[in-house]
């Protein structure tokens, strides 16, 4: 018979204090902060946006509670503040200009409006850029901003996301050989501040996605990127809804 090969002696070794096993409270805290990041990430979306879109409105209203005179304010005649006033204020008034400039008597109104605002000296180029932005921007016909490109900025190599706003016309134009455009390059996070340049149109790469999709990637700074497949869709959505809205308006007419 073979002999049995002796097993070495078992020892029990001590457990090391620095390697302790978690216990049951540690593991509890540990799923609880998870449990509240987890809950953090999927609220503040909604936090955010409620307390911006809360913040303007204050804002809007209070600058609007203005028009109203001071006698015939809540806190004077119910000697408590309500909000929202201002902004109903606000709405009424514009829904009465509105209504005014569809008759005759409006539309002599607004002529002399406009007149009064272009005599101004150092108000007449403020007034006159602010009101051919709107006019263009509102146009059925307008193809500003409707066009997502990416371009070398700000040089060769580095790529950013910016909007067309137009074709390049006037001076800027002639004293250039090449077909320029006009493209808004926005800045991250707050869109509403960026640089207008006059880029080659050689040198623009169209991407397919629509103004708000691209609006969404920069403010994100990257982190909200749709698909190609998704921004085909939308802007398929989005070309079939201007031409519903030119439909109607040509029916309405």
């Amino acid at each position: 018979m073979a002999e049995e090969t002796p097993r070495p002696p078992q020892t029990n070794t001590p457990p090391d204090p620095g390697q302790a096993e978690p216990s049951h409270d540690r593991s509890l805290w540990g799923r609880l902060w998870q449990y509240f990041i987890t809950g953090l990430l999927v609220t503040a979306p909604a936090v955010l946006t409620l307390f911006i879109v809360s913040e303007l409105v204050l804002a809007l209203d209070n600058l609007l509670l203005n028009i109203i005179p001071r006698r015939f304010q809540p806190e004077m005649l119910l000697d408590m503040h309500l909000p929202g006033v201002g902004l109903i204020a606000g709405f009424v008034l514009i829904t009465f200009f509105g209504y005014m400039t569809r008759n005759l008597l409006g539309r002599k109104m607004l002529h002399w409006s406009n007149a009064f605002m272009e005599g101004i000296p150092g108000v007449r180029s403020v007034y006159g850029a602010i009101k051919q932005i709107i006019e263009t921007v509102t146009s059925g016909k307008s193809t500003s901003f409707r066009e997502v490109v990416m371009l070398e900025y700000p040089r060769k190599g580095i790529w950013a996301i910016a909007f067309v706003s137009g074709t390049t016309k006037g001076q800027a134009q002639r004293v250039i050989d090449e077909d320029l455009v006009n493209v808004f390059l926005p800045t991250t996070p707050n869109p509403t501040s960026g640089f207008l340049l006059l880029v080659p149109r050689q040198d623009l790469v169209k991407l397919d996605m629509t103004v708000d999709q691209g609006l969404k990637m920069i403010i994100s700074a990257g982190i909200v990127t749709p698909t190609t497949a998704e921004g085909k869709a939308a802007m398929k959505e989005e070309k079939a809804a201007r031409k519903q809205k030119s439909t109607d308006d040509t029916t309405s007419n």
